[in-house]
Formats: C-alpha cells, sequence, structure tokens
C-alpha cells in the first residue's frame, strides 16, 4: 500500500547519497577519500535512524550506472561495501534487519554470500530495517518485476488480468518495506537519479545543498521535523 494510516507518521526515510566526491576536491583530496568520508556519515546517520526509531531507512550506496565510473573509484566503493558487509557482529548488536535490495550479480562470489548470509542471520530483527542499494536502478526493478509476473503467468496459471499493485509492489527489489515517506538527497542535485522510481510515488522529497560527507544527525532531525509539517493527502481533498 501507498498510504501510511497516518499520513505524517515517518516510517521510511531513503538517502541519496550524493557529492562524496565534490567533498573530497574542494579539500584537494582524490575522489576516493571523499568516498571514505561519506561512508563515515553513512554509519553516523544510520545511528542517527535509529536513535530517532524511524523503523525503515535506506540509502542509495551503487546505481546500476555507477559501474560506469573510473576503475580506481569502483573499486574504492567495492572496498568499502566489502568492509561493510563483514563487519557483521554489530549489526546482530544493534537488532538491526539487513537488506540488499539490487542486482548483485556484479560483485564478487564471497561479498554475495556474505549478502546472503546477513540477511538470513538479521531476519528476524525488527527494531529497525536498513536496506543498502547496491547495483540498483529504478528502471531495472521495475523490468525485473514485470519479468517475474510473466513468469508466474507462465508458471502459476496466472493472467494479465490478475495484476494489481500489490503484486507488482511483491516483486520488486523492495518487497519486504513499505514504499518510502521521505527522501533526502545531499549535494545540491534536485532530481531522482533512477531511484526507487515505484517505491517514491508518494514521498516528500527534501534536498539540501550539504554533501554528503558533511550531513549528520542535526540535519537529519531537521528534515524529520520539517517533515512533520507537511500536509500529505494522497490525492485526496481535505
Amino acid at each position: 500500500m501507498y498510504k501510511n494510516e497516518n499520513e505524517n507518521e515517518l516510517r521510511h526515510v531513503a538517502f541519496i547519497m550524493d557529492g562524496n566526491g565534490r567533498w573530497a576536491k574542494k579539500r584537494g583530496f582524490p575522489r576516493t577519500l571523499g568516498h571514505k568520508k561519506g561512508g563515515e556519515a553513512f554509519r553516523t546517520v544510520a545511528r542517527a535512524c535509529k536513535n530517532a526509531k524511524i523503523p525503515y531507512v535506506t540509502f542509495f550506496a551503487f546505481s546500476t550506472e555507477n559501474i560506469k565510473r573510473p576503475k580506481e573509484e569502483v573499486d574504492t566503493l567495492f572496498g568499502l561495501f566489502r568492509e561493510y558487509l563483514f563487519d557483521a557482529e554489530k549489526y546482530a548488536a544493534d537488532k538491526t534487519r539487513i537488506l540488499f535490495p539490487g542486482d548483485r550479480s556484479i560483485f564478487p562470489p564471497d561479498m554475495i554470500q556474505q549478502m546472503n548470509k546477513l540477511e538470513r542471520e538479521s531476519a528476524g530483527f525488527d527494531e529497525m530495517t536498513l536496506s543498502l542499494c547496491l547495483n540498483y536502478g529504478g528502471r531495472a526493478d521495475i523490468i525485473q518485476a514485470a519479468k517475474k509476473f510473466g513468469q508466474l503467468c507462465r508458471d502459476k496459471d496466472l493472467r494479465p488480468e490478475n495484476l494489481d499493485e500489490k503484486i507488482f509492489s511483491g516483486l520488486l527489489y523492495t518487497k519486504d518495506i513499505p514504499d518510502v515517506d521521505l527522501l533526502i538527497r545531499t549535494g545540491g542535485e534536485q532530481r531522482l537519479s533512477n531511484f526507487l522510481l515505484w517505491q517514491l510515488c508518494y514521498a516528500e522529497l527534501m534536498f539540501t545543498d550539504t554533501l554528503w560527507p558533511d550531513f549528520g544527525e542535526k540535519d537529519l532531525l531537521n528534515f524529520v521535523n520539517i517533515y512533520k509539517t507537511r500536509d500529505r493527502r494522497f490525492g485526496e481533498i481535505k
């Protein structure tokens, strides 16, 4: 379902973490260092979301287009993902469920195995669900869901007229989480960049010039407070 029973209840916040490279360039550092600082900001913001008792949090970490970046930069990002993936003990201690929406086929086998392990071992945790979108694209997500439905029609005796929003949502990479209530994009750009195109249908969109490595708990809470003032009508007249 798109709509929360309480329209201003913040259940799911998503982040486009933009500005790592520009943060580094402004300081005369290589872009790779900007991504490392962005990784630190990710941990800070994830912790702040949990402290704020936001039950679902999603980060756009690596898009289907990012693989086209210079090899050194892609290798740095993969190294950061590997560090995150293999630091598993703290997730169990935090009672946080971990999900990795996206096409995992581009990652090394040990990373894929660790993603599967983290999802499996954290499946029963319910204090917060943290999704790290890796090799994710909104259009690719919709296409793979459409292919799944086509296969269901072939194998399970379903018909095209059986398709509705609930069934389709259940075929997306994000099938286990509700639609986004609040999207925050750092770095000054104001676009979706092929992120969660279906799931952002009725999200409140907020943008900031702050570069991702400089984004912290105070920034998060400021946006949360703004969100609480929004009048969410979902197409209705009130």
